[in-house]
């Protein structure tokens, strides 16, 4: 679940922080974060794209806190402009931590070489972070998940891929005629591209082996649905109408039935090669 936020911290005790944007607060994020001191601070620069881990989820990934600052709000500051809003808000502040790639004051004019000169603690400059010679970044896991290769996407993260969602009623034909499923909204998320999971669930804060199906459902209705099977649970009853989704693995992409018999037993097909993958 969500960790507390950030505004019951004391910002006079803190005196590193990591500055970046941090969707997916993933691997490379993580490599600025074990810079910080045991008082640093997180400072996420808010551009409104964030789908990975959107603003409000970001805590859960990280034990130190996390300020926000809005860019609408920053994106005239110069070089100096912009450290001295920093230095004024954290009062104690002697150590900035960054990528090799940070950019900042207005057009991102200033880059590493300019924060040394206008910040006068310390700079830690993280080196680019590759895993098999390939750059982590949000934007390649993006296009990972958006391609179905989620154990690519995963290893990035240094965790999986994860959605919360919110429970809605379904359509009723999956408990009738096929398995009984949760089907969710999802406002804020990326979404992996379109097909059926190997996942986890996450309801009422219990985790269940499951397997996960989203895109347009072409053999039924045609709708687009959220849509996951607990596996070996029967009448899973959801209390909090929240529901969490990490996705380990994909089966198939999403595809269209000549019939409800053929749509049933390749939905018992993909249920089986769940069960194989945790049992």
């Amino acid at each position: 679940m969500k960790r507390s936020s950030s505004i019951l911290i004391n910002k006079e005790n803190i005196d590193s922080i990591a500055i970046g944007g941090f969707d997916g607060m993933h691997i490379a994020h993580q490599e600025l974060f074990n810079n910080l001191s045991q008082n640093g601070a997180i400072i996420s620069i808010e551009t409104g794209y964030a789908s990975l881990t959107p603003k409000n989820y970001r805590q859960e990934y990280s034990r130190f806190p996390i300020f926000y600052y809005d860019l609408q709000n920053i994106k005239e500051l110069n070089g100096i402009e912009f450290i001295k809003l920093l230095k004024s808000d954290f009062k104690n502040l002697k150590k900035i931590v960054v990528g090799f790639d940070f950019c900042f004051g207005k057009n991102r004019a200033c880059k590493v070489d300019d924060l040394k000169k206008v910040f006068d603690g310390e700079v830690v400059i993280i080196s680019e972070i590759k895993l098999d010679n390939f750059p982590v970044h949000s934007r390649y896991i993006r296009e990972f998940l958006l391609n179905g290769q989620i154990e690519q996407a995963n290893r990035f993260l240094g965790k999986e891929y994860k959605i919360y969602g919110k429970h809605i009623i379904g359509q009723g034909i999956g408990k009738k005629e096929f398995v009984a499923t949760i089907n969710l909204s999802i406002d804020e998320f990326l979404l992996p591209q379109n097909g059926v999971y190997i996942s986890k669930t996450i309801v009422d804060d219990c985790e269940y082996n499951s397997i996960s199906f989203l895109g347009h459902r072409q053999t039924t209705d045609g709708n687009f649905a959220v849509e996951t099977h607990i596996l070996n649970v029967d009448n899973l009853e959801v209390k909090d109408n929240i529901v969490q989704i990490k996705f380990i693995k994909q089966i198939r992409e999403n595809k269209k039935f000549d019939s409800f018999l053929e749509l049933k037993n390749e939905i018992l097909n993909d249920i089986n090669i769940a069960k194989k993958y945790f049992y």
